[in-house]
């Protein structure tokens, strides 16, 4: 009888004595099972997004080839055009050379380039192009002889004369550009004087015109022209030969 409650009074002083905490090695089991869960969770993140980030570069360098071939095969039915993949540029060749100290082109090379401009609008405004292309900039060169800031201001007149030339009257025989077309030109287009810098080997090549394509970053989208009122291109006036 009395060992029985003396049994009884052992166990109860045994299971109030017995803490209820966990001990200090579950308790770090546990943190380190929690920080590896965790850390999981991060990486599989920071992967995602890496991985994410990659495709978007691979794609976009998929666009940009595409187009550039697209250009190139619009440029085949123009003699004298090419487009340098390298270099990203629309190249006009003679078509768009000028003589020395002029930033006059001739009624042909105006003619080309205005046969030509519908090739590019059209190319900038299907699905591939409004995903990867931002704007094309118009870029004068000249040779180099003359000091820097007179052919600076000389290259700036030739690339603005390549944009006269888009807006100009059509000739006889000539298919003339849509107001919308127009409007296009205005919105996508730049221009660039650069003197004599990227001078080619003989003088004559120097004094030309190239179109740069830009393209659109990653998850980047082509501005619209905003606060422009419609129509209203005015008409060229540009000083010198």
């Amino acid at each position: 009888m009395f060992g029985a409650r003396s049994i009884g009074r052992r166990r109860q002083k045994d299971e109030a004595e017995k803490p209820f905490w966990i001990s200090f090695a579950d308790l770090m089991s546990a943190l380190m099972v929690l920080f590896l869960v965790v850390m999981s969770v991060a990486l599989s993140s920071v992967t995602k997004r890496l991985t994410e980030q990659e495709r978007g570069r691979e794609q976009r360098e998929r666009d940009i080839q595409a187009i550039l071939a697209r250009f190139q095969q619009a440029a085949n039915r123009f003699p004298g055009i090419i487009v340098d993949a390298t270099r990203q540029v629309i190249d006009f060749g003679e078509q768009a050379q000028f003589e020395f100290s002029s930033s006059t082109l001739t009624g042909k090379q105006q003619a080309l380039l205005r046969a030509f401009v519908p090739e590019i609008l059209r190319l900038a405004n299907d699905s591939l192009g409004k995903r990867i292309l931002k704007r094309i900039v118009v870029e004068g060169y000249t040779d180099k002889t003359g000091s820097y800031l007179s052919n600076l201001n000389l290259s700036l007149q030739r690339s603005q004369r390549v944009l006269c030339a888009m807006f100009a009257k059509p000739t006889a025989g000539e298919t003339a550009l849509t107001q919308p077309q127009l409007e296009d030109i205005r919105a996508l287009f730049l221009v660039g004087g650069y003197s004599f810098n990227a001078a080619k080997d003989t003088d004559a090549l120097s004094r030309r015109v190239e179109m740069r394509l830009e393209f659109l970053g990653i998850g980047e989208n082509r501005g619209i022209a905003k606060g422009q009122t419609a129509g209203n291109f005015g008409e060229c006036a540009l000083a010198g030969p």
